[in-house]
């Protein structure tokens, strides 16, 4: 189970590691200074730093609201498959029981 970081903890640690970028050579080298100065893995702010790249549309990237839209349309279609392959399995008991030469 990942370690829970508090939202303004996090918010916090990202704003600094942006706040640092230009004294570093790659957003990775400030996240590797920073995060554990912080008590925060080095993966984890840079992750969040990246995202928050992507969200300022610095960096290409789907941002937090495509990702949030496509988790959801990801739910809604594998709903979706699972209704489908209920109701083909129910015409197909249907259509047995109504077939003639069946009985």
């Amino acid at each position: 189970m990942p370690n829970r970081y508090p939202a303004d903890q996090r918010d916090c640690a990202v704003r600094m590691a942006l706040d640092h970028l230009d004294e570093y050579p790659s957003p990775y080298a400030a996240c590797k200074a920073i995060g554990p100065k912080l008590g925060i893995g080095v993966e984890s702010l840079r992750a969040w730093t990246r995202q928050a790249l992507i969200d300022a549309e610095q960096v290409p990237g789907a941002t937090t609201a495509e990702q949030q839209r496509i988790r959801e349309l990801e739910r809604e279609n594998r709903n979706l498959k699972e209704a489908n392959e209920i109701l083909k399995a129910a015409s197909i008991f249907f259509a047995r029981e109504l077939d003639p030469r069946h009985r």
